[in-house]
């Protein structure tokens, strides 16, 4: 597929991943703001405004991932990576900036597009160029900037919020501490916008390009052989049902897992479990470190035990935390068992659902509809993300932590039962030798 050489096929795949950097920072650095940016907005006490502080640029995901598949057919993943970085840079400059909170949740929407760019782009873009062999670390390795992302933000707003018992250091968080974790996003997204210049276009982009009859001057000219990019009406087929449903539930499940309500809310749930804001901060960074050690470990095993055997891992792995740190917050429990329960659910999601499910969508698709069903199932991620950060607050209140965690714990079951029937292993099998068994 490719006659790149290993170190700037690394390169290559480096600079795309960071689209997974910045869009694990954008993603997680509101966790952290959001104790200061709600008083400075006056929305401390409405749960309806908390919400859409938090999902604003979750909608904006859903825009980028739905137009991500068909732009990136038509332009070439290359340029579509070059405008998400240019979002997240936009985004990271406006989001502090802005004193008005309409204004400020306009520069959220944007800094969500590009993340439903790169979520959609980077993946498939690193899948493209991949040899078969090494594919599966290769494509992990989103997932590892993704966890730096958030571990990055994670340590930034540890640094960057004041004393929280001094009235001083208080108010300046207020002020600035807020606009501060947004404007540290600022660095890398200019430099992931440099560095884009410096990668090819996706050899699999080149080959449609050539089918098409592109005359290299951006028109087209009469082929004897079809388009091999399709649309929304031919992944809609019956042939490709199977797959198709396969990757919409393992993107959905992988929000609705209920991970990473605890990255959004955070405060909600350390809170509970009987911390202050100061040991909130530190339980967070806590938890972004096993995220990044267990990612690490995902680069070793993707490919030696294969993403079926970890994705049923996680799932199963899960289930059982989960019911077991709702029965503890049902009985009232606090401290370091409670921590001990989250560092570690997020240590098998780190290591499983994670990385896994960016592979297998990445993997799963014949070349001609890849783009519009990675579209597509990135679409359904971010709509499984969006619901699920909105009803966190609601389920949370209406059933306390103990019934959410429970209800988390039957979707993993649940999704156990069917990845356990219907989820191939994909591990060192070519993207063409996949069509072949996975549509027919």
């Amino acid at each position: 597929m490719n006659n790149y050489s290993k170190g700037f096929l690394y390169f290559i795949c480096a600079v795309s991943a960071m689209g997974g950097l910045l869009f694990g920072y954008d993603w997680v650095v509101i966790g952290g703001a959001k104790p200061f940016y709600e008083l400075y907005f006056g929305i401390a006490d409405s749960p309806l405004m908390q919400g859409v502080a938090m999902t604003t640029a979750l909608v904006g995901c859903l825009v980028g991932a739905m137009v991500a598949g068909a732009a990136a057919d038509r332009y070439g993943r290359k340029p579509l990576l070059m405008l998400s970085a240019v979002l997240f840079t936009l985004s990271a400059v406006a989001t502090g900036l802005f004193n008005d909170f309409t204004l400020f949740n306009i520069a959220r929407f944007i800094g969500g597009i590009g993340i439903g760019v790169a979520s959609a782009l980077a993946p498939m873009y690193i899948a493209e160029v991949s040899p078969a062999e090494i594919r599966g670390r290769m494509v992990s390795l989103n997932q590892m900037t993704i966890v730096l992302g958030i571990l990055s933000a994670q340590i930034v707003n540890m640094l960057l919020a004041r004393d929280t018992s001094v009235a001083e250091s208080q108010a300046w968080n207020v002020e600035w501490g807020w606009r501060w974790m947004f404007w540290a996003e600022t660095l890398p997204a200019a430099l992931f916008l440099v560095m884009s210049f410096f990668i090819p276009e996706s050899p699999v982009y080149l080959k449609l390009r050539a089918a098409m009859g592109d005359s290299g001057d951006g028109s087209f000219v009469a082929t004897k052989e079809p388009s091999p990019s399709a649309g929304l009406k031919e992944l809609l087929q019956s042939k490709y049902a199977r797959v198709l449903l396969l990757g919409l539930v393992i993107a959905v499940f992988q929000q609705w897992c209920g991970t990473n309500v605890i990255f959004n809310y955070a405060q909600e749930i350390f809170v509970g479990a009987g911390f202050d804001v100061d040991g909130m901060f530190i339980n967070i960074v806590i938890t972004g470190i096993a995220n990044v050690v267990f990612t690490f470990v995902a680069l070793y095993t993707i490919e030696k035990w294969g993403r079926r055997t970890l994705i049923l891992i996680g799932a199963g792995g899960l289930g059982l935390i989960y019911l077991t740190l709702g029965t503890c917050y049902f009985l009232h429990m606090t401290g370091f068992a409670m921590v001990a329960l989250v560092v570690a659910a997020i240590s098998v999601y780190a290591m499983t659902l994670g990385p896994v499910t960016w592979t297998l969508l990445a993997e799963i698709f014949p070349h001609r509809i890849r783009g519009i069903a990675m579209a597509t199932c990135t679409f359904a991620l971010w709509v499984g993300c969006c619901t699920l950060t909105f009803s966190f607050p609601s389920m949370n209140a209406a059933l306390g932590s103990s019934g959410t965690f429970w209800i988390y714990s039957g979707i993993c079951i649940c999704a156990f039962i069917f990845l356990w029937n219907r989820c191939p292993e994909t591990k060192g099998k070519t993207l063409e030798d996949l069509e072949k068994e996975l549509v027919k």
